[in-house]
């Protein structure tokens, strides 16, 4: 009797250890600039699932409706790591003490100011006073890399321009029937563009300033999460690069914005002090919320 209630006792033991290792390796992941678990899966679902091949944890997507949403989830330990664009990074890093896991590096992630060809504009001043398209809100490379592109040029984009935040897609048709005179975009934001255009018409627009290579997406980890745990992450990634850049390419829609990217283990936070120079420039200078959130 006294070795079978032993034998029970040991078994019971060992269910419950096996139930927190099992749970002890699994995370949640967020991906700021997503909404929606059918976008994550259809963008990001390969990468995942190479991630939980060579980590040995399991994964699970966490839906967040906007970089708020994220930000609040990953304070609240709702979610353990997020994927996040140089603008997420500096409110998470200051708001919820995120720590780095590791950079996606992207070969020519820039912003840049794009006219059509035939227009009278061949310096970011003589755009003062003119309607400037710009993406949405906040965003590094559609928003605070053009607006910091006109402060550089010594134009105050609050009041020397009129900008209009829209869909980019929108914003492109506005260039091209003269309702826009200028979109701020990101370099493959462009290419993208004018894939799509007839071939005889992709050279009717001329890029009238681009700025320096912005710094990295990175991958971020709550102050929650162990440094065990961060480490075994990083690693992995370090080990199996050249599969998990694979596995992103494998994205629907992103393919364009991550083509010939790498990951970086050097990564300092003071590489993103130009994107605390733009959210002051954009009337932020505390850069401890997001903007137009």
């Amino acid at each position: 009797m006294i070795r079978k209630f032993f034998t029970k006792g040991l078994l019971a033991v060992s269910a419950m250890s096996a139930s927190f290792v099992v749970q002890a390796e699994s995370i949640k992941l967020a991906i700021t600039d997503l909404v929606g678990l059918e976008e994550l899966q259809r963008e990001f679902g390969p990468f995942k699932n190479e991630l939980e091949k060579i980590t040995g944890m399991s994964i699970e997507f966490l839906p967040v409706t906007n970089r708020t949403a994220g930000l609040e989830a990953l304070r609240f330990k709702k979610v353990d790591f997020v994927l996040a664009g140089p603008a997420e990074y500096v409110v998470m890093e200051k708001r919820a003490k995120a720590s780095v896991v590791t950079g996606l590096y992207r070969p020519n992630y820039y912003s840049q100011i794009v006219v059509k060809a035939d227009s009278p504009y061949f310096a970011l001043s003589d755009l003062k006073g003119k309607q400037v398209g710009m993406g949405s809100v906040g965003s590094t490379s559609r928003h605070l890399g053009p607006v910091q592109l006109f402060a550089n040029a010594s134009i105050d984009p609050l009041k020397d321009i009129k900008v209009t935040h829209t869909n980019l897609r929108l914003a492109w048709e506005g260039l091209k029937k003269g309702d826009l005179d200028a979109i701020g975009m990101g370099r493959s934001d462009l290419e993208s563009f004018l894939e799509k255009e007839p071939e005889n018409q992709r050279n009717a627009y001329r890029i009238l300033a681009r700025g320096g290579d912005l710094p990295n997406d990175l991958l971020m980890a709550g102050e929650h999460v162990s440094a065990a745990v961060v480490e075994k992450v990083r690693n992995a990634i370090g080990q199996n690069s050249d599969a998990l850049i694979a596995s992103i390419a494998q994205g629907a829609d992103h393919v364009k914005r991550y083509d010939g990217m790498r990951f970086l283990t050097q990564i300092t936070d003071k590489d993103y002090d130009p994107v605390r120079a733009m959210y002051r420039t954009a009337g932020y200078p505390e850069y401890s919320d997001f903007i137009g959130e």
